[in-house]
């Protein structure tokens, strides 16, 4: 009987799991000799090489596949006043999905009490938080003074903004509109296949990735005080992403979840390795719209929207740190302070779009809403990589979750290819890739 291939997704988890088990080999040889050729040359030589290679690849398609597939969707629009509706949309319900998260996380973590039995007596910690633009200074900066330099920084709201308004003037131009829209599908269609052949190396990136971090980190420190605290989030983040986001999902669709966390799977595992949604936009938007039966109009938004402002995953680990360290100083947080640290986390994931250091700087901002010490973050920050990987893998989820609901919405979606299990595969498992969204 001959034998089925291996798909990519299958390679991906092989990948992942080899990752994971080799890097922990590696930890245990180089404890204790940090000088050691192993750590060198191997992980900070060879693993480190070829996957930081395989994040810059990916990175390098972000700015021109979110402005180019953004471009095309908006001018591909009859109706550009529908961009307002779908953003509010899509706004709205990135922010919902934000105020669930950190609401379970705060009440999870009031239940299991992580701190508890803790004390601050014997801990040196610090921790310098990163100043956060107010709300009204990240409205002002959404608007690109210059587009070149915003496309060479990669400021994905201003990218966004930038392109929704190149597209709407396309449309709105007539023929030198239609004339550029031509050359803009064909530089998509390029970009997507471009994805699709760096995806190709996927599973070894993934691999070097995992090892490196798994070599770097062990698994000491989640065996030790920090346990409850980090096993908590992750059961949290989990519960997020397979319950809740396929229950919203089923309840404002009537789609299948199963089929929706079936297709996302192979999406989840790659961005939980390479621990950045934005470096994850270019399979999200190919899965949405090849796999899901999004019209590339809704996805070519939705997503990149998401991957700047949805911080479900961060609003979990904000919730829960934030327990955590009022009963590490043994404070009692009132419900009161609790309905703040709702509010700011579900508003900060806005506020704090594309700043660096991100889910930091949202806890720091958590912290001093409700009178915790700021320094604290020193505590969490040893095992917050882990949980930063699969963080990623929940946003990304409810990336494609909040356009997967857009598309419906907006009949944007095809119901066809969401229910075909095998829709947007090749032969080999792979995604397909590199055709031209005008045949649609």
């Amino acid at each position: 009987m001959k034998l089925k291939k291996i798909g990519l997704t299958g390679k991906i988890v092989i990948g992942m799991f080899a990752g994971i088990l080799f890097g922990l080999i590696l930890n245990t040889l180089i404890s204790g000799a940090p000088d050691s050729w192993i750590k060198l040359i191997l992980v900070d030589g060879i693993l480190r090489l070829v996957g930081e290679f395989f994040i810059t690849s990916l990175m390098m398609l972000v700015v021109p596949l979110v402005f180019v597939s953004l471009v095309v969707g908006t001018c591909s629009m009859s109706d550009p006043s529908k961009l307002g509706r779908i953003g509010g949309k899509a706004l709205l319900l990135y922010l919902f999905t934000t105020g669930i998260a950190v609401s379970i996380a705060l009440a999870v973590a009031s239940i299991v009490k992580p701190g508890s039995g803790g004390s601050m007596a014997d801990q040196d910690v610090t921790f310098e938080a990163q100043q956060a633009p107010s709300f009204v200074d990240v409205l002002i900066d959404m608007v690109p003074r210059n587009p070149i330099n915003a496309l060479a920084e990669g400021n994905m709201l201003q990218i966004i903004v930038f392109a929704l308004l190149f597209g709407i003037s396309m449309a709105l131009v007539g023929k030198p509109g239609e004339r550029l829209k031509d050359f803009f599908e064909d530089i998509n269609a390029v970009i997507m296949k471009l994805v699709m052949i760096l995806m190709q190396v996927a599973p070894y990136g993934v691999f070097a990735l995992l090892a490196r971090t798994f070599a770097d980190l062990g698994l000491g420190e989640l065996l030790g005080d920090l346990a409850v605290y980090f096993v908590t989030v992750l059961v949290i983040l989990l519960v997020h992403g397979f319950i809740v986001y396929p229950a919203i999902l089923s309840a404002l669709t009537r789609l299948s979840p199963v089929i929706f966390i079936r297709k996302m799977l192979s999406n989840q595992i790659f961005a939980f390795s390479i621990s950045s949604s934005n470096a994850a936009i270019p399979v999200t938007l190919r899965t949405a719209t090849k796999r899901l039966g999004v019209d590339n109009k809704i996805a070519s938004f939705t997503v990149p929207l998401g991957a700047t402002i949805n911080m479900d995953g961060t609003a979990i680990m904000q919730g829960v740190a934030t327990v955590f360290i009022a009963q590490l100083y043994g404070i009692d947080l009132t419900m009161q302070q609790y309905l703040m640290v709702i509010l700011t986390a579900t508003l900060a994931s806005i506020g704090t779009a594309g700043v660096p250091g991100v889910g930091l700087i949202m806890l720091a901002m958590v912290l001093q809403q409700v009178g915790l010490p700021v320094e604290a973050i020193g505590l969490i920050i040893g095992v917050d990589r882990l949980l930063d990987m699969t963080r990623t893998a929940v946003n990304i989820t409810g990336d494609a979750m909040v356009t997967t609901i857009v598309g419906k919405s907006e009949d944007q979606f095809d119901i066809d290819v969401y229910n075909d299990p095998d829709a947007g595969l090749n032969a080999d498992g792979t995604l397909q890739g590199g055709e031209s969204d005008r045949a649609k």
